[in-house]
């Protein structure tokens, strides 16, 4: 017989001897115990450790229990020893041995510390650092796009890559807010507070919202009945003639910008935003490539391109404290956060770096300010590591979830639905906002 077996046998012996005429012969089963486990007849917290061990139901190292008792409970033998109203520095005697045999028992039968899931523990503070770190790099790099990517606007296919990309950074923002941040900001745990699926159908109401309204206006436009929509007819169809003639705007250091009519406001101001831009060029060499040249005196730089480049700054801190924060919980919610943000970036550091341009700034000049102002990220960086670390980051977490919502649903939204207007993308573009919503849907992980 195996000796966990026949110390199963003499416990359950031993726990029969609890009370009534059977006191004697259970009194003698628990002595045999003591005698083999114990010393001088007594059994300590530690030799009730070692009796647990050599069962095999003994809780791991390191593992904090949960603060109620229930049946399939992992319990450590000081866990025991306070169940029954001992002490840790109380030597159980055969007299009383057999009181806390059932326990015994329990965890012998039911297994519970071998089913416990294994514990997850925190990354360290290294590996926090540096991920953090590198995330925020290569986020910052998204800064320098606008000089690498200023040939490919005048591009005919450029409107339906940013229109895709403008898609995605809608849904990375809208997901990882509902999926991580808002959650943990609530303090929610996704496998026992059963929330994954609730947020799925928070997610699956806005898309076939989104997808209805899309078909709806398809059928509207198709049978020309454009009068019951919120749009006039010149909103949802220009002319091919107004959608081939881009508004001009005054050249700015021998560089030329134009702006399409469609996101044009009534007053005949130009909205400048990250998906505004059609395609910029040279007025001199019709070049599509960028020189740098020293720009003006600061003074003479419009008051809009400090304006954009302070609110970018704080936008950048605050996306800095979201991944500090998410890294300190679990790396993988910190590149799910950073992956997020970084598609969020793409168009916006683009169209920041086209406003610093019209307010009078040089190309360098652009560069090096939207550059600053995306440096702030490393700040917000640090404030999140160390808030995460020294305190509970929930409302870090409130904070970035509820920016995130607004940049998707209030910012970026709006701005690709005025972009579907234009036949310019025409019905392709549905087809991209809608795999840009779910790409990040079907790559979110849990």
């Amino acid at each position: 017989m195996a000796p966990g077996r026949a110390v199963a046998g003499l416990l359950l012996l031993a726990a029969a001897g609890i009370g009534g005429t059977a006191a004697g012969p259970g009194l003698a089963f628990s002595e045999d115990v003591l005698s083999l486990f114990g010393a001088n007849r007594s059994l300590s917290a530690a030799q009730l450790a070692r009796l647990l061990e050599q069962l095999g139901a003994a809780p791991a190292e390191g593992v904090a229990e949960p603060g109620q008792l229930h049946f399939n409970q992992c319990l450590s033998a000081e866990e025991i020893f306070s169940l029954h109203g001992f002490s840790n520095t109380t030597q159980i005697s055969s007299s009383n041995f057999s009181v806390i045999c059932p326990a015994v028992l329990q965890q012998l039968n039911f297994h519970p510390c071998e089913d416990r899931p294994k514990h997850k523990t925190k990354p360290n503070i290294s590996e926090v650092w540096g991920y953090g770190f590198l995330s925020v790099t290569i986020i910052n790099l998204a800064s320098l796009l606008g000089l690498v990517l200023t040939p490919l606007i005048k591009k005919s296919y450029f409107p339906k890559i940013l229109t895709f990309f403008v898609g995605l950074a809608i849904g990375t923002l809208f997901s990882n807010a509902i999926f991580q941040l808002i959650p943990e900001a609530f303090g929610f745990n996704p496998k026992s507070d059963n929330y994954v699926e609730k947020a799925v159908a928070v997610f699956g109401g806005f898309y076939v919202l989104f997808f209805f309204e899309r078909v709806l206006k398809m059928l509207l436009k198709a049978y020309g009945q454009n009068d019951h929509t919120h749009f006039s007819n010149d909103d949802f169809g220009p002319s091919r003639e107004k959608t081939h003639q881009p508004k001009t705007l005054p050249a700015i250091n021998g560089v030329t910008c134009y702006a399409n009519p469609a996101v044009t406001e009534p007053n005949g101001h130009i909205h400048f935003d990250n998906v505004s831009v059609v395609s910029l060029q040279d007025g001199k060499t019709e070049s599509s490539s960028c020189t740098c040249l020293k720009g003006p005196k600061l003074s003479k730089i419009g008051t809009i391109a400090w304006m954009v480049t302070l609110s970018d700054a704080l936008h950048n801190f605050i996306d800095g404290l979201a991944i500090g924060a998410s890294c300190t919980l679990s790396l993988l919610q910190g590149l799910s956060t950073s992956i997020a943000i970084l598609c969020e970036e793409f168009p916006h550091e683009l169209g920041d770096f086209v406003i610093l341009l019209s307010a009078g700034m040089s190309t360098r000049q652009a560069l090096l300010f939207n550059f600053l102002s995306a440096c702030s990220c490393y700040v917000g960086l640090a404030f999140g590591i160390l808030v995460g670390n020294n305190f509970a980051p929930n409302i870090i977490f409130a904070l970035a979830g509820g920016m995130f919502l607004y940049i998707s649903l209030a910012d970026m939204f709006p701005e690709m639905n005025d972009m579907l207007r234009e036949k310019i993308i025409r019905w392709a573009t549905g087809d991209l906002k809608s795999q840009g919503h779910l790409a990040w849907m079907c790559t979110l992980r849990q």
